[in-house]
């Protein structure tokens, strides 16, 4: 009763305000479905994330897709799973701020490059078998430890030539 009154008196503040009657949506569905704090909304985006990278995990190893698209969208997924982070996480702001653009900005390209029904197969794929364990691939493991030393040479490399 009190939600229909609320909604009752928003109704003709709208119709004094606007001279029609506009409903506000985030208050009806806030009124209507239960509050979801913070931490639950950041559990559904982690939760997203990992099947998001699932599916292009599959999408990957699918033979239909561009092999560019297949390139940034490895470089995501071995960022995301990969121990080493470009700015490590104990710098307080920066270091986890590099995962929250980096990524999306990588899965983003991926996205875009990836023909999109394709993309939402293995989407649907990665939703139904997201409670079966991970896929594990020792090559992609050490691929992505040898990428990172490989990178770690060639700077310390340059660093020692411009130093002497």
């Amino acid at each position: 009763m009190l939600l229909l009154e609320s909604m009752f008196r928003t109704d003709i503040r709208n119709v004094r305000r606007y001279g029609t009657v506009k409903r506000n949506a985030r208050a009806e569905r806030s009124a209507l479905s239960p509050p979801v704090s913070l931490v639950g909304r950041w559990k559904g985006r982690v939760r997203q994330l990992k099947t998001e990278t699932h599916a292009f995990y599959l999408a990957c190893r699918d033979p239909r897709v561009p092999w560019h698209a297949r390139l940034f969208a490895a470089i995501a997924i071995g960022y995301v799973f990969s121990p080493i982070d470009l700015i490590p996480d104990f710098i307080p702001v920066i270091g986890f701020l590099d995962d929250l653009v980096l990524v999306p900005l990588l899965f983003l390209i991926a996205r875009r490059l990836m023909p999109a029904d394709i993309l939402a197969e293995h989407r649907e794929l990665a939703r139904s078998t997201t409670g079966f364990g991970k896929p594990k691939s020792w090559a992609a493991a050490v691929a992505i430890v040898a990428i990172w030393l490989l990178l770690a040479v060639v700077g310390i490399i340059a660093v020692t030539k411009l130093l002497t």
